[in-house]
């Protein structure tokens, strides 16, 4: 069934968001006093939702988070973990929003997939904007138990979205090969991986990287992922090779002028 999710799917982003993203979680001038988290798509079961409250909470106790979700009974449902800080609220991608709230992240994990490609621009751009000035939108997708996921990250700059960049994160249960991101790629991505396309010629380069990376000893799934993004930064612009994120199997592409398929 449509949005059964576990339990722990979504920490990983969760820890790159308190890692990279500290300003954003914790401003509090002026209307960023009233700005929420918005999750958007609960699920069955609102426990990702509640997880990210916790954990953003360590860094912004008073941060207050609305879960959305279309489904009137899963909203029912998910309001008996409900408290001070923690509303669930039945909408869709307008969000139902308070007048006195406004919005600092937005994360949309797990629910673009079944749109069509050609879609998603809008839907970004309905989310974004109810975003303060340098908000961020989050979309992607995940596999079942978030050991695999691909996030586009889209910030609000001016009267519309920068599509900053895509964030790729393994914990190496799977091991590691490029092309093991290609499933999970943000549903305006996934039809683009062909040849002509940048996002084609990321994952070309990057496989032939990783192939140079095992062919000179670096075969574990970690050394193989380190190594692999080292030699890709020689031919793609963007690579943060923070050494935070190589540790922890994060791949952070924010070309200049932003990601565009």
């Amino acid at each position: 069934m449509r949005g059964r999710t576990s339990e722990g799917r979504l920490q990983a982003l969760d820890a790159y968001l308190l890692h990279h993203e500290r300003p954003l979680l914790t401003r509090q001038d002026g209307d960023w006093a009233r700005a929420v988290f918005v999750d958007v798509g609960l699920g069955e079961q609102p426990w990702t939702t509640l997880e990210s409250a916790r954990a953003f909470r360590e860094m912004n106790a008073a941060l207050r988070v609305v879960g959305v979700e279309a489904d009137p009974a899963r909203v029912a449902s998910a309001r008996v973990h409900a408290d001070a800080l923690t509303d669930f609220r039945e909408g869709g991608f307008t969000l139902p929003l308070r007048p006195d709230e406004t919005v600092r992240l937005i994360r949309a994990t797990n629910l673009l997939r079944g749109y069509r490609a050609e879609d998603v621009p809008g839907v970004h751009q309905v989310l974004g904007e109810r975003l303060l000035e340098g908000g961020l939108l989050v979309e992607g997708s995940t596999d079942t138990s978030g050991a695999v996921g691909v996030s586009h990250l889209l910030r609000r700059t001016g009267p519309g979205l920068a599509r900053e960049a895509l964030l790729f994160h393994t914990d190496f249960s799977r091991g590691f090969a490029p092309v093991l991101f290609r499933d999970w790629l943000p549903r305006d991505f996934r039809r683009r991986v062909k040849p002509g396309e940048p996002i084609h010629d990321f994952f070309a380069y990057w496989t032939e990287a990783w192939s140079a990376a095992r062919a000179g000893g670096h075969v574990s799934p970690p050394e193989a992922f380190r190594h692999s993004l080292q030699r890709l930064s020689g031919r793609v612009e963007g690579l943060v090779l923070e050494p935070w994120l190589l540790d922890h199997g994060y791949a952070l592409w924010r070309p200049t002028g932003g990601v565009f398929g």
